[in-house]
């Protein structure tokens, strides 16, 4: 069974939940994408039940800290587990170059040369390029450049292994120049800052975000059957549910998932 383990759904300055990142679990194992702003990660992976030994792929879609700050804890984690022998194999980190950068230095910066001698070695980094294709868990994956306004932004599309496609949009507005990714998916994962009727309060555009009423019109259009909706707000967290499932409902009539985190979404029959 393939399970979507929500790990985060807010977005950056989010205090009532973790920033937005999630992992895909096969029998190959689990694969990591993003990590979060800090080390969080770490009580998000464990209180999960999910153990940083079966993460042998890591997918950085981009900069932002909320997002990458995350990662020199995961980096940190395994190398530790990597020197006390419990951790098999090596970890590959796909992220586009000036990430791979970033990271690099702060593993100088901030980690003891003990762990930083597994990179390069058992820590591999793949840079991630526009239609790049690669095979990541088991997962055959095309990255695409979601045209973010802000900052080089990639998501992704894959198919699962009931033979449907699940696509990543990353955290901004969808880009019609994407849509040979989008369409045709089964699983879409979408941003939805803020409902449209707060848009006052939040300005969600201004942040170059959407709406739950924007990301359910999309849905809608490109005929999604399974639309999955975070990187929100948290000031609603405790009523974020049915107040974004009452607006989306008003476009969309597809199975709609409003996770809190840790939450698992199976991704053959709706969530646990």
């Amino acid at each position: 069974m393939e399970k979507l383990h929500v790990l985060g759904t807010g977005y950056a300055l989010a205090t009532r939940c973790y920033n937005t990142c999630f992992a895909l679990e096969n029998e190959n194992g689990l694969l990591l994408v993003d990590a979060g702003g800090g080390n969080g990660i770490l009580r998000q992976m464990e209180d999960a039940g999910l153990s940083f030994a079966r993460v042998h792929d890591f997918f950085i879609t981009h900069a932002h800290p909320d997002h990458l700050g995350g990662a020199i804890w995961v980096l940190r984690k395994i190398m530790t587990m990597m020197n006390a022998g419990k951790y098999d194999g090596d970890l590959h980190i796909y992220c586009h170059s000036s990430i791979r950068e970033g990271l690099l230095m702060m593993a100088d910066l901030m980690l003891q040369k003990k762990m930083t001698r597994h990179i390069g070695t058992r820590v591999r980094f793949c840079d991630v390029e526009d239609g790049m294709q690669a095979r990541l868990c088991g997962y055959d994956m095309a990255f695409f450049d979601i045209g973010s306004t802000k900052l080089l932004q990639y998501g992704f599309t894959t198919l699962l292994g009931s033979g449907e496609r699940l696509t990543c949009l990353g955290d901004e507005p969808y880009n019609p120049a994407c849509e040979a990714y989008v369409r045709g998916s089964s699983w879409l994962l979408c941003e939805a800052f803020c409902l449209l009727s707060q848009a006052d309060v939040f300005k969600p555009y201004e942040k170059h975000h959407s709406t739950v009423a924007d990301a359910a019109k999309l849905a809608a259009q490109l005929e999604i059957p399974h639309l999955v909706l975070w990187h929100t707000e948290d000031k609603s967290y405790a009523r974020r549910k049915a107040l974004y499932g009452a607006e989306a409902h008003v476009y969309y009539d597809g199975d709609l998932h409003i996770p809190d985190d840790l939450e698992v979404i199976c991704l053959d029959r709706g969530t646990l």
